[in-house]
């Protein structure tokens, strides 16, 4: 399924800028993980790791779904009701449910 691409209506820039930093940082711990397999390292500490990535990409998320509804989600609803609100309503519900699974 291939989705259309949107741009933010708003984006704190500081936000923007930590979750770039964050992003780099996990772009690293990866390629840190595939030496450690490729060297055979042992088995718990390839988890630890792997823990320590799903983590940083839960506060990412986290960071990104706060301005989602900060500033996305609450200009759509704030515009009344309609198709646009009930869409962004969907959309939550969506996120919210895929993010807590």
């Amino acid at each position: 399924m291939r989705t259309r691409r949107r741009k933010a209506v708003a984006v704190d820039p500081q936000i923007k800028a930590r979750n770039v930093r964050r992003l780099r940082r996990i772009a690293g711990q990866i390629r840190g993980l595939e030496r450690m397999v490729g060297e055979e390292r042992y088995c718990t500490d390839i988890l630890i790791q792997i823990s320590s990535v799903q983590e940083a990409l839960r506060a990412v998320g986290k960071a990104l779904m706060g301005n989602h509804l900060r500033h996305c989600a609450a200009q759509a609803i704030r515009s009344g009701p309609g198709a646009k609100a009930d869409a962004v309503y969907d959309e939550l519900l969506q996120l919210v449910y895929k993010y807590s699974r």
